[in-house]
């Protein structure tokens, strides 16, 4: 199933929302950006929820915020795929370094292998919360907080810590005000800034798309569709993602198909000469 899911596949074209959407509602989390899942924790639990027990949860660690520790989490993923022999290549590199494309790209097809296994459909039974504190002592993810850790927080906080707040609130005065006000403002510009980045991307996305279309159609044509060119092309369009290099293929295929041709010329060259000399 994995090595079908190519480039061109539906799953590629799957938003941002709809992965964000898809990952809390299933692990009750609360991410907001899809950079947030680049330590390889959530794709570790996605394969834990859909093949319950095969993912040594222990060795997962949710607070990973090194480039070091998130590959100890891809390599328990990793071992996950090869142990279901699941072909997909992982990049590593590039998935750490918290790219939002790579890390939505990785997370599209996921989401595409998660629900062929089990149509889409949620295991009522796994409990996600449950199987993140699997290795024990209390284990949050950015974007949630247990029940427990929440009932801690407001015991703590009760008491003499209303009095501390009290006098904090007024000794900070304005200024603190001000500066809020400020960070508040920078951080809605950087938001608007990234939206419209993504808007620019997406569009761009879109674009290359329609291309990469009308050349399938082009090639779907039934006077070019056994032309060698023709099929040299669909070898990389229909290239599956886990393979090395779809192009080297496709110029082997080329390769091979001229061999062919000029062997047949170099025969029948062959053939007349020695039908002349015959006559």
């Amino acid at each position: 199933m994995a090595s079908s899911i190519g480039m061109m596949d539906s799953a590629y074209f799957v938003g941002r929302n709809e992965i964000l959407t898809w990952i809390n509602n299933r692990l009750q989390l609360n991410l907001s950006r899809i950079e947030e899942a680049a330590s390889g924790a959530v794709q570790c639990q996605m394969m834990d929820m859909t093949y319950p027990g095969v993912v040594p949860m222990h060795k997962v660690n949710f607070d990973a915020k090194t480039e070091y520790d998130m590959i100890q989490n891809y390599k328990v993923l990793q071992d996950v795929f090869n142990k279901l022999k699941i072909e997909k290549h992982i990049e590593v590199g590039r998935l750490v370094k918290g790219r939002p494309l790579d890390n939505l790209e990785f997370l599209q097809w996921l989401k595409r292998y998660c629900d062929s296994v089990n149509g889409g459909i949620m295991n009522e039974n796994y409990n996600p919360v449950e199987r993140r504190g699997s290795k024990g002592g209390n284990r949050n993810v950015k974007g949630i907080k247990s029940s427990k850790s929440l009932q801690t927080n407001t015991m703590n906080h009760s008491g003499s810590g209303d009095s501390l707040r009290s006098k904090q609130l007024r000794s900070s005065g304005g200024a603190d005000g001000a500066n809020a006000s400020a960070d508040i403002q920078a951080l809605s510009k950087q938001v608007s800034d990234l939206k419209l980045s993504v808007d620019h991307l997406e569009k761009e996305r879109d674009f290359y798309f329609a291309k990469l279309r009308d050349i399938e159609i082009l090639c779907q044509a039934s006077e070019l569709e056994e032309d060698p060119m023709s099929q040299a092309i669909k070898k990389i369009l229909y290239a599956a993602d886990a393979k090395g290099s779809a192009l080297d293929e496709a110029q082997e295929y080329l390769n091979e198909v001229i061999n062919g041709v000029e062997g047949e010329g170099e025969v029948e060259g062959e053939v007349e000469v020695e039908a002349e000399t015959e006559t």
